[in-house]
């Protein structure tokens, strides 16, 4: 006999006759419905050092047009399926994403403006399922800037809420702040792996 045959026949014969016994399963689940999830999304998101604004949905796209101005991006990776109305009316370049734009494209583009699927106000994650206004997972991955715009009615409170509105057999991408890694001496690094700069705006059905 191997050893693992050993261990295993050790195993069963020390269980052996011993009845089952229940195991209580007390696992989270879905939160009831509560307010101040917009306020708790800006706060867990802002803790990550991303840059966090509530507006009205009328005033989405001047909003975008001033981030975009402040921070000096003006050729820009816009998804199929972004809301036309949410976009400036001028100061930009628009990207598209066809035909497919490589690595190196993506690499020279000022930054990308994105919609989610779902974002999770206890944990600050913005979760994008490559559907409408989100793209393929390489368009959030490579530029410096991400811009994405949240809806109210997107926002959950925490994972469990999330992973029922998801669709497993998509492609999820989880985004909780900027992208940042630290090596063994605690040396901070942004943009390692993703954006270096994060900025959510979350739309509200009246101005908050």
């Amino acid at each position: 006999m191997s050893a693992r045959d050993v261990i295993l026949a050790r195993v069963r014969a020390a269980v052996e006759g011993v009845p089952d016994v229940e195991i209580p399963r007390s696992y989270r689940g879905a939160a009831p419905a509560s307010e101040g999830l917009v306020d708790l999304l800006a706060e867990r998101v802002r803790h990550y050092k991303a840059a966090v604004h509530v507006v009205a949905e009328t005033g989405v796209a001047d909003l975008v047009a001033a981030s975009l101005a402040e921070r000096r991006a003006r050729r820009l990776v816009v998804p199929e399926g972004f809301p036309e109305p949410w976009l400036p009316a001028q100061g930009f370049e628009r990207i598209a994403d066809e035909p497919r734009l490589s690595a190196s494209d993506l690499d020279t583009a000022d930054g990308i403006l994105t919609t989610c699927a779902v974002a999770i106000a206890e944990t600050g994650t913005i979760v994008l399922d490559a559907g409408a206004g989100q793209g393929r997972r390489a368009l959030t991955l490579l530029p410096d800037f991400h811009l994405c715009v949240v809806r109210q009615d997107q926002i959950v409170a925490n994972v469990p809420d999330a992973v029922a509105r998801l669709d497993p057999g998509r492609p999820l991408t989880w985004i909780s702040g900027p992208s940042a890694t630290s090596d063994i001496e605690l040396n901070r690094v942004e943009g390692v792996h993703g954006p270096r700069i994060l900025e959510v705006v979350i739309v509200t059905p009246a101005a908050t």
